[in-house]
């Protein structure tokens, strides 16, 4: 298993539809986190996002190989997440929040820790606060460092409807910070 540990995504995919499927271990340590953190931006739920998740990566397995190697499995394994949320959403009605204490990545600076912090936590407010169309792009956008062709098959949206709405979220967020301060 050692030895797949610096191959790519799509490579690895192709070696566990062909040959050894326990090696989808390797594809849920590296995105597990990342999905659980993007599940509860629209979840908010730690829970529930984890089962949301895990649904999800279930999901990826048993439909593997459906998977287009001309993509980039990120963004595959991530609209799988966002059709089980959206799911979960539409099932149980609850309100769409943001959860401002999330865990932001390693860093070597408390003090930059505690910013990044401060900041994303008066972002996640902002975020609460705009329509889940503009909050989903920009969370993937900012939060989860998306490009715009990423995110456009995340959410199977036109790119220039992902950069409009990343533009129109902006403003949105910048009339909002303004009146919290």
């Amino acid at each position: 298993m050692n030895n797949y540990k610096n191959v790519k995504d799509e490579e690895l995919v192709e070696v566990i539809r062909l040959k050894d499927q326990e090696l989808y271990t390797l594809i849920v340590k590296r995105y597990q986190d990342k999905l659980l953190r993007y599940a509860n931006y629209l979840v908010n739920d730690e829970q529930q996002s984890a089962d949301v998740v895990q649904e999800a990566l279930i999901k990826g397995f048993i439909n593997l190989n459906s998977f287009d190697k001309k993509k980039k499995f990120s963004s595959w394994i991530y609209r799988i997440v966002h059709n089980e949320a959206i799911n979960f959403i539409t099932k149980n009605k609850k309100a769409i929040k943001l959860d401002p204490e999330f865990e932001i990545a390693d860093t070597k600076n408390i003090e930059e820790e505690y910013f990044k912090k401060e900041i994303t936590a008066e972002v996640a407010i902002c975020l609460d606060k705009i329509p889940l169309k503009y909050s989903e792009v920009l969370s993937l956008y900012y939060l989860e460092e998306k490009s715009y062709d990423e995110i456009s098959d995340i959410l199977r949206l036109p790119i220039g409807t992902v950069g409009t709405r990343i533009n129109r979220g902006k403003l949105i967020i910048k009339k909002i910070c303004k009146k919290l301060k």
